[in-house]
Formats: structure tokens, sequence, C-alpha cells
């Protein structure tokens, strides 16, 4: 079995993959690419102050709700993160327990993806998983737009290049930061309210956070694409299902797009 970790800023990814594409954990025909395979997956809050031991721990856990053997089913784990300290973390649980070394997104490492940018290196590790496997499912010009801490948007071309990328604040960021500096405002949740124009505190956020970010990606998927022309446009990250649904150029919501690429990047690197 396979583990892919996906370890963003401020959530961090598990899933478990099997030997068997055809069925999900229940035996189940699967909806779609990114799930063939996929037992179960996990979030929990990213932390890099967790230690190896700790990561190992965490991990023994959710493998138990399984009955899956921590150190004698698990023969690949496959790592993305922007957090250098849990990525040396998980780098030192899977030497020390698993007793391999882990395949981790870095420069050296295969994923199959001409990377355009003025300056490859610096592109997040989830980007380019979200790209290949984006690629994997479309077969031509994507944009792929991760709902995370940042909320990113990645072209690709019909040839399967990554162009480049446009980065905006992510939802939640955006919202704490109106908490934190508005005395007469309250955290809410992010739901559809009633009406764009709200008739309280509560419905006037969730109008303004809703409808407001769902425009902020129609305005910059328009802009993409008069550059790089016609593209699928497929949404994945925590808050894809929620924005989604009111915008009007997103085609596909992937929710485990990162965890595809992974796997596939793994495959690569065999």
């Amino acid at each position: 079995m396979l583990l892919a970790i996906d370890v963003g800023n401020t959530q961090t990814v598990i899933g478990l993959f099997g030997d068997d594409p055809e069925a999900d954990a229940t035996g189940s025909t699967v909806s779609g690419p990114c799930e063939e395979g996929l037992l179960d997956h996990w979030r929990i809050a990213t932390l890099p102050d967790r230690t190896a031991d700790e990561q190992a721990l965490v991990i023994q856990e959710f493998l138990g709700f399984h009955g899956f053997s921590f150190d004698e089913e698990v023969d690949g784990l496959v790592i993305s993160s922007v957090v250098p300290r849990c990525t040396a973390a998980f780098r030192e649980m899977t030497e020390r327990y698993f007793g391999f070394r882990p395949v981790v997104i870095e420069p050296g490492v295969k994923t199959g993806l001409p990377v355009l940018t003025d300056n490859p290196r610096e592109v997040g590790a989830d980007r380019i998983a979200n790209a290949v496997a984006a690629v994997d499912i479309y077969r031509g010009a994507v944009v792929c737009i991760d709902f995370g801490t940042a909320t990113t948007y990645d072209a690709v071309s019909e040839k399967g290049e990554l162009l480049g990328c446009a980065i905006a604040p992510g939802i939640d960021i955006s919202l704490d930061a109106l908490y934190q500096r508005a005395d007469a405002l309250r955290r809410v949740e992010l739901l559809e309210p009633r009406s764009v124009v709200g008739r309280n505190t509560v419905e006037a956020i969730q109008a303004g956070a809703v409808y407001g970010f769902a425009g902020q990606v129609d305005g910059i998927v328009d802009r993409i694409l008069e550059a790089i022309g016609p593209a699928v446009v497929v949404a994945t990250g925590g808050l894809a299902a929620t924005i989604a649904p009111y915008t009007r150029t997103i085609e596909h919501i992937e929710p485990w797009l990162t965890l595809h690429g992974l796997r596939l990047i793994y495959e690569k690197n065999q």
C-alpha cells in the first residue's frame, strides 16, 4: 500500500492507496480517476513542532481504523510539502519506522512535467502534483485552482507544461484578517446567505465571502484563458466545494487531485 502525504501551511492531507484501483474502501465502484485505489483519507492540522515519532503515532492510529499493520503493509510513501520542518519529520519517520526512503517532490525527482517558470525550484510541491494529476485526467490545457492557505491558479498548456501561476490570499486568512482588524465583526460559518444583500451582519459577511471569492475566481480565470486560450478549469482544496457552485468558470471539482498527482509521481520514480 502507498501513503500519500500532502503537507500544506494550514492542513495536512493523508491518503492511503491500496493495490486494487477499481474499488474504494467499501468495495464500491469509484467515481473518478482520483479515487482509484484510494482506501481512505484524513485531514489533520499542520503542526511543524511535531517530531518524527509523533507523526508516526498519528499515522499508526489512522491505519488502525482499517486494521492495517503500521510497519508490514505499507511499502511506499510519497510526500509533497511546503513546510520544511514537516518534510524533515516525515522523511525521518519513513526511514525509521518503515525502513525505506520516501519519494519527496523536490528537485531531482521525476515528475514528467516541464516547468516553464523563471525559477522552477520555487514552484510548490503541491502545485506540481496538481498539474501532473490534471494532465493525466484531462489530456489538454488546464487551469488548476487550489483553495488552500493561498488560492493558487496554475496554468497548464495543451502540451502538459506548467506555464505559471496567479496566487491570491486564501479564503481563511482573508476572513481572519477581517475579524482581526474589525472589532464589530465576528467569525461566521461560510455558507450561502439567503440573499447577496445581507439583512444582518452574519449574512452580510457570508454574502461578501461566498460571492466575493466566486467573483475573484471568475475574474482571474477569465484573464488566464485570455492569455493561454481555451482550457479545462478544475478546482481542488478544502473549500473548493463551497465556492465552486457560485462560479461560472469552474467545470470540475476534484477533492483528491493532489493525492492522485502524488501517486502518479511515486509510480514514475519506481
